[in-house]
């Protein structure tokens, strides 16, 4: 089954790992299987400025990279681990769990999804300690 998408004017997607700039209104048809990531999706290293951050860095890189896929892999594994034993909230450690299963069944894409979470948990987490007086 075809994959339809519709970029603005320049906006940016990454196939197989080649950076695409629409010039003008573009519609494209994937055809056949490929490694894809619209720009909303695609985070600059400068970005990954948080521990949930940085897994979502290299889960990406891992996605679109895999040529590198064993540097890729031992990056994430060993993010989520220091993620695993930070978090405190129960829901926190599933979706990292969650996480670690598509990273072994080499389903990076649907692990964004996860990271997305734990980057939005990791946010509130860090405004609820700026709240708390000392």
């Amino acid at each position: 089954m075809a994959l339809h998408i519709t970029l603005k004017d320049s906006e940016k997607m990454i196939v197989n790992g080649a950076v695409i700039r629409a010039v003008g209104r573009t519609q494209i048809c994937v055809e056949n299987p490929a490694s894809i990531l619209r720009g909303r999706d695609v985070m600059t290293p400068e970005e990954a400025n948080t521990p949930a951050k940085r897994l979502y860095f290299a889960c990406m890189m891992a996605y679109i990279d895999p040529d590198h896929i064993d540097r890729h892999r031992d990056t994430l594994l060993m993010l989520i681990s220091d993620l695993l034993n930070a978090f405190e909230w129960m829901e926190a450690k599933a979706i990292c769990a969650a996480f670690a299963e598509k990273v072994a069944r080499m389903d990076y894409y649907a692990g964004l999804t996860d990271c997305r979470w734990l980057i939005s948990y990791e946010a509130e987490a860090i405004a609820r300690l700026s709240e708390t007086p000392a």
